[in-house]
């Protein structure tokens, strides 16, 4: 199987480069109303949001010293209680924000298969030359590395025993994301930054598939996005499909 994904069609390989210089959507946006618009549409998704730190030139805005996810954490500690998808609520913290980005928390309503830049934009490529449904996807610009992609998906559930329940501890912390540059699948405990989202160093979150996309199964993304990352990493690709199923 490794080696039949292995091989890139023409079509595919089209695709790639039309996701590498197809335009933003909200680099035409208008301002501070373009950013509101785009996150009332995402909270009318249905992912709930809660207000997070911003730059503050190349350091974060919050107090911490040595922040180690500078711009890329809520600004409250109860922000899983917090996060919400209400309209006005959003708008107002909007408004008397206006340099503040938004997380979205994971294993609410949606979970999210983080991927390395590179992997996943040949994973993109696969999917929608396949026929496959592929939900909203954003691309975060990166520093240390080439920057990852989210592909937002339906949560796992939300299964009555509390047992039941998937931790994302099991794959990586929002705060130890450095150490797993692999696949990360954010779901209960978890956050990621939704677009439009400002980073240090004049980079960002942003969206290359909007909200407006329906959130798929996240089984049927998984064995193309664990196929790219083995590549992309050299490891052997059937070793690397099922690790993101443990639990």
């Amino acid at each position: 199987m490794g080696a039949e994904f292995g091989r890139r069609s023409g079509g595919q390989s089209r695709i790639s480069q039309w996701l590498r210089r197809r335009p933003r959507p909200e680099d035409t946006a208008d301002g501070e109303a373009g950013r509101e618009a785009l996150l009332v549409a995402a909270a009318a998704a249905g992912l709930p949001l809660s207000p997070a730190a911003h730059p503050s030139a190349y350091r974060c805005s919050c107090d911490r010293i040595g922040c180690p996810t500078p711009a890329r954490h809520p600004i409250s500690f109860a922000w899983q209680t917090q996060s919400t998808t209400d309209r006005g609520q959003i708008e107002r913290w909007a408004r008397h924000q206006p340099q503040a980005n938004f997380i979205t928390a994971t294993g609410m309503v949606h979970d999210v298969l983080d991927v390395p830049v590179d992997a996943g934009r040949e994973a993109l490529a696969r999917l929608l030359a396949d026929g496959i449904d592929v939900g909203p996807v954003a691309e975060s610009e990166g520093v240390m590395d080439d920057g990852r992609m989210l592909f937002f998906t339906l949560t796992r559930g939300t299964p009555e025993d509390e047992d039941e329940w998937w931790p994302c501890e099991l794959d990586c912390h929002p705060e130890t994301t450095n150490e797993h540059p692999g696949l990360r699948w954010h779901c209960r405990g978890s956050y990621v930054l939704v677009p439009p989202a400002r980073l240090p160093g004049d980079l960002a979150v942003r969206w290359i598939r909007g909200p407006e996309h329906a959130l798929p199964d996240p089984l049927t993304l998984l064995e193309i996005l664990t196929d790219e990352c083995a590549r992309v990493a050299g490891e052997p690709q059937h070793e690397a499909a099922a690790w993101p199923l443990r639990g």
